[in-house]
């Protein structure tokens, strides 16, 4: 089993909105042998001198090369915090690893709630199916409820592995491949319809305008997570990691007719030519973020409309994202990928329910299943334009569902209705679904515009 992005809070193993995933968290590798010898194992937070042996094991369940570089070293010691880190230890060797740091989570309606990021999780192929991801799952979750934490979050390589520990895909992202001369833009348009202006701009402008612009989108966007300086440092290549390629991207800003800044760009170009001397480029995009309406679409249409440039491969977006639907003709952008993004993990059943808005008013009663005792219950929740409560009861329930079903009713992404035809949740009251759909969907999909 391997996983995790190697990052941290900041220290993602991608600078920007990142291309199709690399394994995240919990991929399989193969069996060990039925004669290796089952030694007990200990489990438990590294100290700061195996840090490197933490690494090697991590770069392992990679399939990196497992020789660690002191400027590796130096890098994730610079980040890691040694409670949070664990791994588990035969004879003295690291075999398994396990990381979390804490991190924002922005729920419907703009509120942020605390979280615990889960990433770099890796065991070992000899020391498969021996209950190491349970046990530091296990110790992780008990730590982050102790902690406060609202929810844990990860973004899972491999589908079928978490649900097991009350995890369920929050977020799903959606990849579109854009066919430039067929989008029907005109290339000799004028700037942005609403007066504003796009303006290149380069890494250093970028670390000073980004994250409060960030800072706006999240507020205003359902799944999103916070990022650090680092992640701005990395995006920007003014800290640049020897185990991750760079390629200098562009930079570009929306600037609205006062000036404001309410968008920005970053991509990447390939550099490929047919063969009648014909270019035939490629842009990448790795991040966009818009906080109107209107900097998305002239983003979209400044990216799709540079010289040279054939096609446009959009990096990961919301699922219902603007773009396929402001191009003239919208099947100029074909899906390459859609899957799950953010799993999510509610661990305080009240305070997540409570932190979040309701377009509708109405009242339910949930019974949550847990298995592992962390946060199930039987919980009432009252909703309406105004605010939430949500308190333990004894009433009859309406719907019964296991905790890693609640994550994605929770951010709005997924239809209660639906998953009780697929036996997911039960309705005991007729009827019940469809009240909590009007409570809980949103009108906009929830997204997370990172990895971690």
């Amino acid at each position: 089993m391997r996983g995790g992005s190697g990052g941290g809070r900041g220290g993602r193993e991608i600078a920007a909105t990142p291309p199709p995933p690399p394994p995240t968290v919990g991929a399989m590798t193969a069996a060990p042998s039925p004669l290796t010898p089952r030694t007990p194992l200990d489990v438990r937070p590294v100290t700061e001198g195996e840090i490197p042996d933490w690494i090697r094991a991590l770069n392992t369940g990679f399939l990196r090369s497992p020789t660690v570089a002191e400027t590796e070293i130096a890098d994730r010691s610079s980040y890691l915090v040694p409670a949070r880190t664990l791994g588990a230890f035969d004879a003295g060797r690291c075999v398994a690893t396990f990381y979390s740091f804490a991190q924002e989570l922005t729920v419907v309606g703009g509120a942020t709630v605390p979280a615990d990021a889960i990433t770099s999780v890796t065991v070992t192929a000899t020391h498969r199916r021996r209950g190491l991801l349970t046990r530091m799952m296990a110790r992780d979750l008990a730590a982050a409820k102790e902690r406060g934490d609202v929810a844990a979050l990860l973004i899972a390589a491999e589908y079928p592995i978490y649900g097991r520990f009350g995890f369920g895909p929050a977020t799903w992202a959606t990849e579109w491949t854009v066919d430039v001369p067929r989008t029907g833009l005109d290339p000799r348009a004028p700037g942005p319809e609403d007066g504003g202006r796009i303006d290149l701009v380069d890494g250093d402008e970028v670390r000073k305008l980004g994250p409060e612009l960030f800072e706006r989108l999240r507020r205003l966007q359902p799944g999103a997570i916070d990022r650090s300086e680092r992640w701005w440092q990395i995006a920007t290549g003014a800290l640049r990691l020897d185990r991750q390629p760079w390629t200098e991207p562009f930079h570009a800003v929306h600037r609205a007719p006062d000036g404001t800044v309410d968008g920005l760009v970053t991509y990447v170009c390939d550099d490929h030519w047919g063969d009648a001397k014909q270019p035939l480029n490629t842009a990448t995009v790795k991040d966009l973020i818009a906080v109107t309406p209107a900097a998305e679409r002239a983003l979209w249409r400044y990216v799709c409309s540079v010289d040279w440039v054939v096609r446009v491969k959009s990096g990961w977006r919301a699922p219902d994202d603007v773009l396929p639907l402001l191009l003239p003709d919208p099947r100029a952008a074909v899906i390459s990928t859609q899957a799950d993004w953010l799993w999510a993990r509610v661990l305080d059943v009240p305070r997540a329910l409570e932190a979040r808005t309701y377009d509708a008013e109405g009242t339910l009663v949930l019974d949550v299943v847990d298995r592992t005792g962390l946060s199930g219950g039987r919980w009432r929740l009252e909703a309406s334009a105004t605010g939430a409560s949500c308190t333990p009861t004894t009433e009859s329930a309406d719907l019964t569902l296991d905790v890693a079903e609640l994550a994605p009713l929770w951010l709005g992404d997924e239809s209660a209705v639906r998953l009780a035809a697929l036996g997911r949740v039960r309705e005991e009251r007729a009827g019940a679904a469809r009240v909590a759909d009007a409570l809980l969907r949103t009108s906009r999909r929830p997204w997370c515009p990172d990895i971690f």
